[in-house]
């Protein structure tokens, strides 16, 4: 992500599709006006079936396309304009229209490595060719770790992101395609076309980061042992909806995935409120598909965000909503109700980025007891003062594109530190099997290398001035840079 204003930075086993139930007495009839075709998401209160409430949906003519019963939510869609108010009743909990509340993937620039490089580099068949140029994986002792473990193939990191391309020669041999789907829309769909990328190289990116292989060519990741699943939950518009996130969630709990990457954010708003009667089943929504997620052993890693925003002292958003679904607003005075999703959910690793100096990147968010690790993301601008751009301090990965097909470039955003940190849990997986999500993280922070803060105000690019509060844990790094040889020596 390259700002947190045009944010990135968010199945079950069986979809019900088109689902239809009995009416029963006492619901009034919907409205007859036909509207727009508009996707709604429909909860029944905690802990109970959505059978009372499917029903409703039906009576208020509305068609579910996903029953996620095990968290009591329904993806929908109708056209009746008065569908919010129709299905009312017992059965449902909150019903919101997700209609201007998807996000804009924030892709950053790529920056493509020269074809003949490439391939004047790849006569070494001892090691990854281009691993010179990643100056982030010695930063957290990967080379160290790759002596002891390369990780296993029994674990598996979802990228929930653009899709992760199934050509790439660093990345065919390390996706788990048995375990890949596309939840656009809310509806997982399993067929290879649909959780390959279309329209972006930022999941294929974030993919090389956590498992590129090592096979003498390109470039290696974190944990070339283990296996990426792709989870697609952005659409060829950029856009990322609250649906296609719920479904990400729900199809890695139910896959057997152990960690998932989280380069994004939730809703056009910077901050979703929870005392927002717009955005508060979104957000329960959300938290209810991540804990169950959790019940069942994942472990969710999300990047902090890309706008030098202090997450622990929240006052204004001034550039939301960012969709374009309605005039940008001010908010002002709010409180610790609202949140940046998923990143300041209850138990998801939350994770900022360092320069090659190991120093805060201009761009990271930060905040004291929100972040919880640090990792390389890359900062362009650090050798200049702001004033041009360095591209080989991003971070070099696998990428796609339309044009040009498989390839490698550069990135740089806490959308490319996140991955850092999701590998490196991959391989403590690796190493010491059988934790919990929060033995894991816990793990995760035990092991990192404490970073101390910097004094006074730190702007190592003009107009991003940032301080650091706290001691050994503290805003800018939380418990400190992760560490892939700790966690498997």
């Amino acid at each position: 992500m390259k700002n947190l204003r045009r944010k990135t930075l968010a199945a079950a086993s069986a979809v019900s599709l088109g689902v239809g139930l009995a009416v029963t007495g006492g619901m009034a009839p919907a409205a007859a006006a036909a509207g727009p075709d508009t996707t709604y998401l429909v909860l029944a209160p905690q802990g109970a079936t959505t059978d009372k409430a499917v029903a409703r949906v039906a009576v208020a003519k509305g068609t579910v396309v996903a029953e996620y019963d095990q968290i009591g939510v329904l993806v929908v869609r109708s056209t009746n304009p008065e569908f919010a108010t129709d299905v009312a009743g017992a059965g449902v909990d909150s019903v919101a229209a997700t209609t201007g509340l998807g996000s804009a993937i924030d892709e950053g620039e790529t920056v493509e490595v020269d074809a003949a490089a490439v391939a004047a580099a790849a006569g070494d068949p001892t090691g990854e060719p281009m691993f010179g140029q990643q100056w982030d994986m010695p930063m957290i002792d990967v080379p160290e770790a790759h002596a002891v473990t390369t990780g296993s193939a029994n674990v598996v990191v979802g990228v929930l992101d653009t899709g992760i391309s199934s050509t790439h020669p660093d990345l065919t041999t390390q996706i788990a395609k048995d375990k890949s789907a596309s939840c656009l829309g809310g509806v997982a769909d399993t067929t290879e076309a649909a959780w390959n990328p279309t329209t972006s190289d930022h999941g294929t990116h974030v993919a090389g980061t956590i498992a590129a292989a090592i096979n003498g060519r390109g470039v290696t990741g974190v944990a070339p042992g283990v296996k990426v699943a792709a989870v697609k939950v952005v659409n060829d518009g950029g856009w990322i909806y609250p649906e296609a996130a719920i479904c990400g969630f729900i199809w890695a709990a139910e896959h057997g995935m152990q960690v998932t990457n989280n380069s994004y954010f939730i809703d056009p708003w910077e901050l979703n409120c929870r005392n927002d009667a717009r955005q508060r089943p979104v957000w329960q929504a959300v938290q209810r598909a991540i804990r169950y997620s959790q019940s069942k052993g994942v472990l969710h890693v999300a990047s902090a965000g890309n706008s030098n925003w202090d997450l622990a002292h929240k006052n204004t958003d001034t550039g939301s909503p960012n969709d374009g679904s309605a005039p940008e607003e001010e908010r002002e005075d709010l409180n610790s109700a609202c949140l940046v999703l998923p990143g300041e959910a209850p138990g998801v690793v939350t994770v900022s980025a360092v320069a090659p100096t190991g120093k805060k990147s201009y761009y990271s968010s930060y905040g004291l007891g929100v972040v919880d690790v640090t990792a390389p993301g890359g900062d362009t601008r650090f050798r200049t003062n702001g004033v041009s751009s360095t591209l080989t301090d991003g971070i070099l990965s696998t990428t796609w594109s339309r044009s040009g097909g498989d390839g490698w470039g550069y990135k740089q955003g806490t959308s490319m530190s996140s991955p850092h940190a999701a590998g490196v849990a991959a391989l403590a997986l690796s190493a010491h099997a059988g934790m919990t999500p929060g033995q894991l993280a816990s793990f995760l922070e035990r092991t990192a290398v404490a970073q101390p803060c910097e004094e006074g105000v730190w702007e190592p690019r003009p107009g991003f001035p940032a301080t650091c509060t706290g001691g050994e844990r503290n805003s800018f790094y939380g418990a400190g840079m992760v560490n892939a040889y700790n966690v498997v020596r």
